[in-house]
């Protein structure tokens, strides 16, 4: 198993090579890493789940509105199930809440029943319409005129951030070659092998899986395909305090427009309450700034949904740009005279979606031409508890008696310990900046945004670091 950052790419000819180490690169390379192939998985950036993935909304969708028929409503569906089981497995922090998609005026309480609808078209027949009486009894501090909602009890919140990490810990584990610092260049295509140039080399691979996200239109373009174009669109939003947990129980859901699920709010595993996204389409693929007026019209919207959320303190503001294209639906196709699979337009719902996509994409392989060959078990890996609904490491002393690192609070608005931040600085996948032991512990997240444990958390990750880079020097 290999993690590398820098250095020349190894002179071989893989099987598989997947381009873009988000959710769903991760989650394929996990998925072939079930079968006894050489593969690679590349990511432009220091660490897994870098782009999209890192900032999201965080839930774990049903599917139930999602557009029937469509390849994304059938992979949505299956994604739930197996993500679902797999976060028990792992350790993935998951809290099933259930969601209120909330009607305000008149004619979003009479697209109720045609939502209810279409989720039993999807598959899914466990929701309930509520009047405002109902809704009320299940949200007491809901805004005023909340006339009905569509009860959705299986929508849940969960850690995408520990999501992406499991996926490629087990694949690493289980043989997969990740190279990070290692952004794929110009792809030459030749009879029996493609050849990507990157700034470490070329690496050379039989068969190509581009899941680069913002930038899958770019790599597919190299493959003489112009099937989509991606349109970054950007979603802001607004992390309020731990002390604004109480205020809600559900997810909080408009009513859906074309642009996507709208402003919603929700708690998050981490103990927070979330209001956002905005849905605004840009043409920069960097462009993750906040805007005032962005701001101005979540905290007007918040107003309206849970006025006393406008009052608690903002702990951090974010923004994430989801792949949108020109098309409804997600655009993965399959070139077998090119041995190549293409994975673009996966919007929001890619998290949930993750692991159907991975099988997915490896059915469309073998239609290539990979011979997989016979399935084999993969090393179970259980992920460090970052939920605030679990025992956290602090609380635990049965692991502060073995191991003090566990007591010492390091993070005290996260109850984030140097023993953990050790685990992760020390990990199969380990992170390469501040931010990726933020994503890994929960450090620097909390109300002073690291003002209080910035310096120590930074000299253990350069302590950490410098005795890695004396390890691959000694290589």
């Amino acid at each position: 198993m290999t993690v590398t950052t820098t250095g020349d790419l190894p002179d071989e000819v893989h099987d598989v090579a997947i381009i873009g180490a988000g959710v769903v690169g991760a989650a394929i390379a996990r998925e072939l890493a079930r079968y006894r192939l050489r593969i690679a998985l590349v990511e432009a950036s220091d660490d897994v789940g870098n782009g999209t993935s890192k900032a999201n909304t965080a839930i774990l969708h049903t599917g139930f509105d999602a557009t029937p028929g469509t390849l994304e409503a059938r992979l949505v569906r299956e994604g739930y199930r197996r993500l679902s089981a797999y976060a028990a497995e792992t350790g993935i922090p998951l809290e099933p809440l259930g969601a209120l998609l909330v009607a305000w005026d008149g004619e979003q309480l009479a697209a109720l029943p045609s939502l209810a609808e279409k989720a039993a078209r999807n598959g899914y027949d466990e929701t309930v319409i509520l009047d405002a009486d109902a809704v009320r009894a299940r949200e007491p501090r809901l805004g005023p005129g909340a006339l009905g909602a569509l009860e959705v009890p299986g929508e849940s919140i969960i850690c995408p951030w520990t999501t992406t990490l499991a996926y490629a810990t087990q694949a690493v584990r289980a043989g997969v070659d990740l190279h990070l610092n290692c952004p794929a260049g110009a792809i030459t295509t030749g009879p029996d092998h493609h050849e990507i140039a990157t700034p470490r080399g070329v690496l050379r691979t039989r068969h190509l899986v581009n899941a680069a996200g913002l930038y899958s239109d770019q790599i597919n373009r190299r493959l003489g395909h112009e099937e989509f174009t991606v349109t970054p669109r950007r979603g802001q939003l607004i992390v309020f305090d731990k002390f604004a947990r109480g205020l809600v129980d559900h997810i909080l859901l408009p009513v859906p427009t074309a642009l996507g699920k709208g402003v919603l709010v929700s708690p998050t595993v981490y103990g927070n309450v979330m209001l956002g996204p905005t849905a605004e389409d840009l043409d920069d693929k960097t462009a993750t700034g906040s805007s005032a007026d962005g701001l101005a019209s979540l905290r007007e919207k918040g107003a309206r949904i849970l006025p006393e959320l406008l009052e608690e303190e903002v702990t951090a503001v974010y923004a994430g740009l989801r792949a949108a294209t020109e098309h409804d639906d997600y655009q993965i196709h399959a070139d077998p005279g090119r041995r190549y699979v293409a994975v673009g337009g996966i919007r929001s719902t890619g998290l949930t979606a993750s692991m159907a996509i991975a099988a997915h994409v490896a059915e469309l392989l073998v239609g290539c031409g990979l011979d997989p060959g016979p399935e084999r078990e993969i090393e179970p890996v259980r992920m460090p508890t970052i939920g605030e609904a679990f025992p956290r490491p602090y609380q635990r002393a049965d692991l502060i008696a073995a191991d003090p690192a566990y007591g010492t609070v390091v993070c005290h608005c996260e109850r984030v310990t140097r023993g953990e931040i050790r685990d992760a600085l020390t990990a199969t996948v380990p992170p390469g900046s501040l931010d990726g032991v933020r994503r890994r512990t929960r450090a620097l997240a909390g109300r002073c945004q690291g003002f209080f444990c910035g310096a120590a958390v930074r000299a253990q990750f350069e302590a950490a670091t410098a005795a890695q880079d004396r390890t691959e020097a000694r290589r």
